[in-house]
């Protein structure tokens, strides 16, 4: 048996849909681009751009939008139209203005663990656009602390569930990205329980852990509260 205080949940793809938005107004980018560049190369461009670009900007829809931008110049030799970047700002609007939607199973997860554990959601991105999604989810109540940070490392994990928990080692990160969720929580002393989703953000791709005890891969969020009744023998702390 093993004693779980307090859970941190993932928000993106874990609670609610975002990576689909990303990949939507990407093919957009692509039609745009469609003259000076071909849609796979164009990914490629992006990618890069958005991997180097982390540092800068971070995480999120703006950051997103400015490597797109940046791409665009990158591919066209500089000659881009400005009715393509005006196109490309207003595309970057309408993902930061776009409903939340829930994803099967979060509320009721949500809800059921609320009463029995430390309940934090740990999220990065823009600030004002993650603080906008918890808003409009509705779960923001459900939540003992939220935190938004600039990036998830085994120092970010053991800082939050330190001052949030009883520690790491007693400690839940669920969420879908390996290389975020999971591998760093797994090196603070903690459990990670992964939620594989089919959309997942290239540079959040890893391998998963080999022979980890704390590991968990669930096919459904709606699978937690029932492994966490099998791993803790009880509701909580």
């Amino acid at each position: 048996m093993r004693h779980i205080t307090t859970i941190g949940f993932d928000a993106d793809d874990t609670l609610w849909h975002n990576e689909r938005f990303f990949q939507l107004t990407q093919a957009r980018f692509a039609e745009l681009l469609a003259d000076y560049a071909e849609p796979g190369h164009l990914a490629e461009r992006l990618l890069a751009a958005e991997r180097r670009n982390l540092g800068h900007y971070g995480f999120g829809v703006k950051g997103f939008t400015l490597s797109m931008i940046e791409t665009a110049i990158e591919v066209t030799a500089g000659r881009v139209p400005a009715s393509v970047i005006s196109e490309l700002l207003a595309a970057g609007r309408e993902m930061l203005a776009h409903p939340v939607e829930l994803l099967p199973g979060a509320r009721e997860t949500v809800e059921a663990l609320a009463p029995h554990f430390t309940l934090v959601l740990i999220t990065k991105g823009d600030l004002l656009d993650q603080e906008r999604k918890l808003a409009q989810s509705g779960l923001g109540g459900l939540f003992h602390a939220v935190e938004i940070v600039s990036d998830k490392r085994t120092d970010t994990y053991s800082r939050i569930f330190a001052t949030r928990g009883s520690g790491a080692s007693e400690g839940l990160m669920v969420g879908n990205s390996m290389k975020s969720d999971v591998l760093p929580m797994l090196t603070a002393g903690g459990w990670a329980a992964w939620l594989p989703h089919p959309l997942t953000w290239e540079l959040e791709a890893a391998d998963p852990p080999d022979r980890a005890v704390r590991f968990v891969t669930l096919q459904t969020l709606g699978d937690l509260p029932s492994w966490l009744d099998l791993q803790t023998g009880t509701s909580g702390g």
